[in-house]
């Protein structure tokens, strides 16, 4: 049976062309269209559908509401389709938060994302991006959704606590490498960690140029501690936290700055995880803590190793709480996981190892 997905655009030009796309594919099919929130939800109230395309601007009901109301009343995976505009990432980036599954950047042929004609050169690159994730939608795992609010620390027994404020460039690092699913499971690990973490944090969230500034600034809103997008040249600090930019490999130099470059992808992929673990012992030595979250493929697997075998410690997210179970399968089955835990508790067990960390 193919995907069954139903697209939802204001613009008639952007539904006749996501739905030639997705058409063209044998294991996917259009089951149906709206052009606007209120529209969909009428329709998805009467049709079965695997994968919901949803436009982030559109007049009457926008984007994230129908996201909401979908998410609370008929939780289907949902991937956005955002413009390239500073109000269209800082949106759909309250969208992944929300539940959504992913996100395509629309190319940016006139105001508002829309192509200006058929036969868009820029749509036809993003063709098979459009594919691939409504194919990888359909078998995301989706996880529960909450409200958005300010995480709060969590206090328990075993929870160090630091008397001190977390200042000085970091001797210790923990680097942290996420996909699809990401971004709402990186708020569920910052939630348990406190401000003053003798340590600094590195996140490498699979993620385009112009979106991973909305990202930071979102998490550095909810978060007790600092968190922005690395720039070249920024020390790495304990207590703070810097998020790879889109389209730019992130290194670690001896002097503990962050060195950005746009060498060649790997696997497809800028910034790509394993870039920033695998030179990372070099710097730290053992005193490294690789995570591994939910995501697509084998990004961050030879990192993982190389960590491992330098002396540091690594977490994988378990199966039951990642949106896609590949990324940190990989590293499990590798053997490269020192643990291997469910995504409620890899904070906290984050800061207990570096409350130990020598």
């Amino acid at each position: 049976m193919p995907i069954r997905v139903f697209v939802v655009d204001d613009s008639a030009f952007m539904r006749k062309l996501i739905t030639e796309i997705i058409n063209e594919d044998p294991e996917l099919e259009v089951a149906g269209y709206a052009r606007n929130g209120q529209d969909a939800l009428r329709k998805l109230a009467k049709l079965d559908v695997d994968v919901v395309t949803l436009d982030v601007e559109m007049p009457i009901m926008d984007g994230l509401e129908t996201l909401k109301h979908i998410m609370e009343t008929k939780p289907l995976p949902v991937v956005m389709l955002s413009s390239e505009t500073r109000k269209g990432s800082e949106t759909t980036i309250q969208a992944l938060s929300l539940g959504a599954v992913d996100f395509i950047a629309k190319p940016s042929g006139h105001p508002g994302g829309h192509p200006s004609g058929t036969g868009s050169p820029a749509l036809d690159g993003i063709a098979t991006e459009i594919k691939e994730k409504v194919r990888l939608a359909a078998v995301a795992q989706l996880q529960p959704s909450e409200p958005a609010k300010r995480p709060r620390i969590i206090k328990s027994p075993s929870l160090p606590v630091f008397d001190r404020p977390a200042t000085g460039v970091a001797e210790k690092l923990v680097i942290i490498g996420s996909s699809t699913g990401g971004p709402k499971a990186l708020e569920g690990v910052f939630a348990s960690i406190p401000a003053n973490l003798p340590a600094a944090m590195v996140v490498v969230q699979h993620m385009p140029k112009d979106f991973t500034r909305s990202f930071a600034e979102r998490l550095n809103s909810l978060c007790p501690f600092p968190i922005k997008e690395a720039t070249d040249g920024d020390l790495v600090e304990n207590g703070k936290v810097l998020i790879a930019p889109g389209d730019y490999h992130l290194t670690i130099t001896h002097e503990r700055r962050i060195k950005l470059n746009q060498d060649e992808r790997v696997m497809f992929l800028r910034p790509a995880i394993d870039v920033t673990m695998e030179r990372l012992p070099a710097v730290y030595g053992k005193r490294i803590l690789g995570v591994i979250l939910t995501g697509m493929g084998r990004d961050g697997a030879k990192g993982m190793a190389e960590i491992k075998k330098a002396g540091g410690i690594t977490i994988a997210q378990d199966k039951s709480t990642s949106t896609i179970y590949s990324m940190p399968r990989v590293v499990a089955e590798e053997g490269n996981a020192d643990y291997i835990l469910p995504l409620d508790q890899i904070g906290r067990v984050i800061t207990e190892l570096i409350s130990a960390m020598r």
